[in-house]
C-alpha cells in the first residue's frame, strides 16, 4: 500500500529528469569536482531554477559537473534505508523513496545526514550494504550555496614548501604572493540593525527581541532565515533550573527538525491537554492499541503534540477538563511522527496548571 502511494505521487513530486549515465556512476562521482553545501536546507533542483526536489544539509559535499551561470549541475550521493525505497523503472532511475513525508540520506551507513528526500524522489542505485542501499541523483544547486573542496596533493604541497622556503614573507596561493593585511572576515558574526524580534523557530511563536548592535554567531541559513546564538547575562533569580537529566527550553519545532538527536531524550513541556484518544495503524509510532492524549504545544506552540498514557497514570490523565494546562516530564519517542509529522512522547509526570 505504501509503495503505491509512493507510485502516485511520483509525477508531483519529481518530473522528468536526466538519470546518471549508466555507465560506471561510481567512477563519475569520484571524478567530478568535488564541492561543500555552506548553507542548511538548500534546495537541490532538477533543472536550473526548475523544480525543488530535496534539502541539502550544511556540509554535505556533492560531486561537481556542468556550470551554468549561477548554477552547478552536481552529483548528490549517499545512503538510504532499503525499506524506505521501493524499485521503479520509472524515467530510467532504478529507485524511489516510499517512505512519507521524507527520508534522509546519509553519508555512509547510519552516518550524518546530507539531504532530505521527499517521497517519490528518484534515485540510481549504486549498491547495497546491509539495509543499507548506496544510491545517488544527478541536479542542481546554486553556485553560492557551495565552496570546494580542496584535496591535499603532495606534489603541490612540496612545491608550495619550496616557494615558501626561497621567498619568505610570500603566502602560497595567494596572487602574486602579496599578504593580505589586518585579519580575515568571519562570516559567522552579524548583528541586528534594528530592533529585531526572535523566533523559536521560522515561522514559529516569538521568543523576544533584540536590541540594534546586538553580537550575534550565525550558526545556519534556511531560505530568509538565519539560526543566531548570542551570549548576555540574566538575574539568577529569575531563571527555572530543570531536574538532573531533563532538557528545558525545546521547541517542537527543534525535534520536527532533528528527531534522532532529540530520540530518547527528557524534556519538560507545558501543554494544553485536548482529549484521550487511543492509538490505531496511522500512528505506527505506539503500540496499537495504547492510551494517549492528544495535546497542543509547548505553549506557546500551537502545533498538536501525541502522549502516550501509562496504566497507572490513566485515572489522572482521564480526569483532565478539556483544555487543561498541564506540564509534563515525558521522554521522547519520536521527534516527528511519521504521518502526520507531530512529536510522540512517553508520559513520565504531569502536573496541572492553574
Amino acid at each position: 500500500m505504501q509503495f503505491s502511494h509512493a507510485l502516485r505521487a511520483l509525477p508531483v513530486v519529481c518530473s522528468l529528469a536526466p538519470a546518471l549515465p549508466a555507465t560506471s556512476p561510481d567512477t563519475a562521482v569520484q571524478a567530478a569536482a568535488r564541492y561543500r553545501v555552506a548553507t542548511d536546507g538548500e534546495w537541490f533542483y532538477q533543472e536550473v531554477t526548475g523544480k525543488r526536489l530535496a534539502r541539502l544539509a550544511r556540509g554535505a559535499v556533492v560531486a561537481g559537473g556542468d556550470t551554468k551561470g549561477e548554477w552547478i549541475g552536481v552529483t548528490l550521493e549517499g545512503w538510504i534505508f532499503g525499506t524506505s525505497v521501493g524499485v521503479t523503472p520509472r524515467a530510467g532511475f532504478d529507485l524511489a523513496v516510499t517512505r512519507a513525508p521524507e527520508e534522509n540520506l546519509r553519508a555512509a551507513p547510519g552516518g550524518a545526514i546530507i539531504a532530505k528526500l521527499a517521497e517519490g524522489f528518484l534515485l540510481t542505485k549504486l549498491g547495497e550494504n546491509g539495509p543499507w542501499v548506496h544510491a545517488a541523483r544527478a541536479g542542481w544547486v546554486k553556485r553560492v550555496a557551495l565552496e570546494p573542496v580542496v584535496v591535499a596533493n603532495s606534489r603541490t604541497a612540496d612545491s608550495d614548501s619550496e616557494a615558501a622556503r626561497l621567498t619568505p614573507g610570500r603566502r602560497p596561493g595567494v596572487p602574486g604572493g602579496a599578504d593580505t593585511a589586518g585579519p580575515a572576515t568571519d562570516p559567522t558574526r552579524a548583528q541586528p540593525t534594528r530592533r529585531t524580534v526572535v523566533y523559536r523557530a521560522p515561522d514559529g511563536p516569538p521568543a523576544g527581541t533584540l536590541t540594534p548592535s546586538t553580537p550575534l554567531k550565525v550558526l545556519s541559513k534556511s531560505g530568509e532565515w538565519a539560526r543566531v546564538q548570542f551570549e548576555g547575562w540574566v538575574k539568577t533569580s529569575d531563571l527555572e533550573s530543570a531536574p538532573p537529566g531533563v532538557l528545558v527550553g525545546v521547541s517542537a519545532a527543534e525535534l520536527r527538525a532533528e528527531p534522532q538527536r532529540f530520540a530518547g531524550q527528557t524534556l519538560r513541556w507545558t501543554l494544553q491537554f485536548i482529549a484521550v484518544q487511543q492509538a490505531d495503524e496511522l500512528r505506527p509510532e505506539m503500540p496499537k492499541g495504547a492510551i494517549y492524549f492528544l495535546a497542543r504545544g509547548p505553549l506557546p506552540e500551537r502545533g498538536f503534540v501525541y502522549v502516550i498514557v501509562p496504566e497507572g497514570k490513566r485515572a489522572l490523565v482521564e480526569g483532565l477538563a478539556p483544555l487543561a494546562t498541564i506540564q509534563v516530564t515525558a521522554r521522547v519517542r519520536a521527534g516527528r511522527s511519521r504521518f502526520l509529522g507531530n512529536p510522540v512522547l512517553d508520559l513520565l509526570s504531569l502536573e496541572p496548571q492553574s
